[in-house]
């Protein structure tokens, strides 16, 4: 049996996702061309902070949580037309989670190389 290990996993996503800087993020985002997602666990939003303006949707519920007839979706005013913007801790699990939001059909999906810590250091606006 061969199993995978995540490193290979993210390197196989990284080939087939789109992977933006912090800064094209923050571009983005300043012009309200996309939907920042932070798919960090409520622990480490509570120890490390959140980026203004950003949705949450931990990564265990993206998946339920990213389909047009969820309640997150229809409630928070996701707006599904504009590019989904993915970022964790440091870009591993964006990577895996943006190959899966593509696997369910969505096109306009991004993932932000180097997370949450370089977002931090790229000019975003921070809370606690």
């Amino acid at each position: 049996m061969s199993i995978k290990s995540p490193q290979t996993l993210i390197a196989e996503s990284l080939k087939s996702v789109k992977t933006i800087s912090p800064a094209e993020a923050l571009k983005m985002s300043n012009e309200n061309k996309c939907n920042l997602i932070d798919i960090r666990d409520e622990p480490e939003l509570e120890k490390q902070g959140r980026i203004e303006n950003a949705f949450h949707i931990s990564r265990g519920l993206l998946e339920f949580s990213i389909h047009p007839d969820s309640a997150y979706v229809q409630n928070n005013k996701i707006d599904l037309n504009k590019e989904l913007v993915l970022f964790c801790a440091a870009g591993g699990r964006s990577a895996l989670a943006a190959k899966t939001l593509n696997e369910m059909g969505y096109k306009n999906v991004s993932h932000v190389d180097g997370g949450f810590g370089l977002m931090k250091q790229s000019g975003f606006k921070t809370k606690t």
